[in-house]
């Protein structure tokens, strides 16, 4: 039994359906919006929008108990506040730990459609980057 099935065993089919149907978005968007902080102009809207899609994670893997998710998702909404007070443009360290985070995600996103066991978490990922220029 995997992940999916351990959702649908504990929670409404109604509420885990919603879940997976949003999460599925978040996870599609996050890699247009991760190479998009490059861009200055487009700087303010896209981290805003990436910490709301961090912290949707973070509520909802709260909710159904998906103790990874919530700590790899409250790992990079902490990270993405600090950016959101930050000059842009991010470096492109930050960039490239963002885009092994969203792999990370899509991952799971894909643990989730087969039920699999939810994939461990790389180590490499917990280390944030130097978010200085």
């Amino acid at each position: 039994m995997g992940i999916r099935s351990d959702l649908e065993t504990s929670f409404d089919f109604e509420i885990v359906d919603e879940f997976l149907d949003h999460y599925s978005m978040m996870v599609e968007s996050m890699e247009v919006m991760i190479v998009d902080l490059s861009n200055e102009r487009m700087y303010k809207r896209t981290v805003d929008e990436l910490f709301r899609v961090f912290h949707n994670i973070k509520s909802a893997s709260g909710y159904l108990k998906i103790t990874s998710m919530l700590k790899l998702a409250s790992l990079v909404e902490d990270t993405l506040e600090t950016l959101r007070h930050s000059e842009p443009p991010v470096t492109s360290e930050t960039v490239d730990w963002l885009l092994s985070i969203s792999d990370m995600f899509a991952k799971w996103q894909d643990d989730l459609k087969l039920d699999n066991e939810l994939s461990k978490v790389q180590y490499a990922l917990l280390k944030i980057p130097d978010l200085e220029r």
